[in-house]
């Protein structure tokens, strides 16, 4: 059963960082689609970033590229987001989700993911 656990959440002032953190149970492998989504009050979830990393491959929102960054380190199974010059609109509940398959190209279908997290909340003052 994989369980995935959020962390790395905070308040911050605009322009400033935070790395989120997602661990997973250790049932995952490297051949797993994985990803970060958000979703802010009164607004449907919204897809981050997402990696699969057998063939490196990332994917980032218009609205983050360049600022943030996903990585997953396969040996600690565990799934970060690095997040830079933050805004106040990110702020958002951020999730993070896994399928156990490729990304192909259906990985902005949020109904596709199996596995969630319950998020953690990130705060961005300006």
């Amino acid at each position: 059963q994989v369980q995935l656990v959020e962390s790395g959440g905070g308040s911050v002032q605009a322009g400033g960082s935070l790395r989120l953190s997602c661990a997973d149970s250790g049932a995952t492998d490297s051949a797993y689609c994985m990803g970060w989504f958000r979703q802010a009050p009164g607004k449907k979830r919204e897809d981050v970033a997402i990696i699969y990393t057998p063939s490196s491959w990332t994917y980032y929102a218009d609205l983050v590229k360049g600022r943030f960054t996903i990585s997953r380190d396969n040996a600690k199974n565990t799934l970060y987001l690095q997040m830079n010059s933050l805004k106040p609109e990110d702020t958002a509940m951020y999730y993070c989700a896994a399928r156990p398959k490729v990304c192909g190209t259906s990985y902005l279908n949020q109904g596709e993911y199996d596995y969630w997290g319950r998020g953690t909340q990130v705060t961005v003052s300006s």
